[in-house]
């Protein structure tokens, strides 16, 4: 019988998997992750006091010379295997999965074995699909991610900052307008391609429309 040349590249596609599951080991139970940044808390609150804000895992190796992109988390359920990437700043989006809680999914990593990661959380705020919005629509994430803390953490809020501003990052240099009723505000971005704008108050009561020149990456929630 005539060996199909296809036969030495299925198996060396599979020995390759062997290879690199094996390099792999168990970290951490998914349950200890959404516990420590309280997604499950969060989850739990009613949308309309959660649908402006972003929770990322923070997930950075303490090796400094490791980059969390080097990670290679990976959720395990059952024979189930799903990734979970973690940007350059070691963050990964999160949004609860009732059934790996039920099942007890584990967390695994291609770290070597002694290698240690922090584990925290970050706060972002949605951004609409477009190049201008309604102030309140950003920027009221910040009052909304303030009054989440204060349910979700319970006495420890009194150990986090209070949010104030929201970071718009952009991957060029960008200009963002304020139209307000007492004239348009400016602000172009810095030498990060930033845009911080710290909570107004009487702008939130305006809810001016928000102009920029480009979409932004994302938008940072930050004391």
């Amino acid at each position: 019988m005539k060996t199909s040349p296809r036969i030495p590249l299925i198996l060396a596609s599979l020995l390759l998997a062997v290879q690199v599951h094996a390099a792999e080991r168990e970290w951490l139970p998914y349950r200890k992750l959404v516990d420590v940044i309280k997604l499950d808390k969060f989850d739990a609150l009613p949308p309309a006091e959660r649908d402006k804000v972003i929770l990322y895992a923070k997930l950075v190796p303490v090796n400094k010379a490791i980059s969390p992109l080097d990670a290679g988390l990976v959720v395990v359920d059952g024979t189930s295997r799903t990734p979970l990437p973690l940007d350059a700043s070691g963050r990964a989006r999160m949004v609860l999965n009732p059934q790996w809680m039920a099942h007890d999914a584990q967390i695994w990593t291609s770290l070597p074995k002694g290698e240690k990661m922090r584990m925290g959380f970050d706060l972002g705020a949605v951004l609409p699909e477009a190049t201008q919005w309604r102030y309140a629509t950003v920027m009221g994430a910040i009052p909304q991610t303030n009054a989440a803390i204060g349910k979700v953490a319970g006495a420890l809020s009194l150990f986090v900052p209070t949010m104030k501003s929201v970071i718009f990052k952009f991957d060029k240099p960008a200009q963002l307008t304020i139209k307000a009723a007492g004239g348009d505000k400016r602000y172009a971005s810095d030498a990060k391609h930033h845009v911080r704008l710290k909570l107004d108050d009487d702008l939130l009561k305006e809810n001016p429309l928000v102009e920029v020149s480009m979409r932004p990456l994302e938008a940072e929630i930050d004391e």
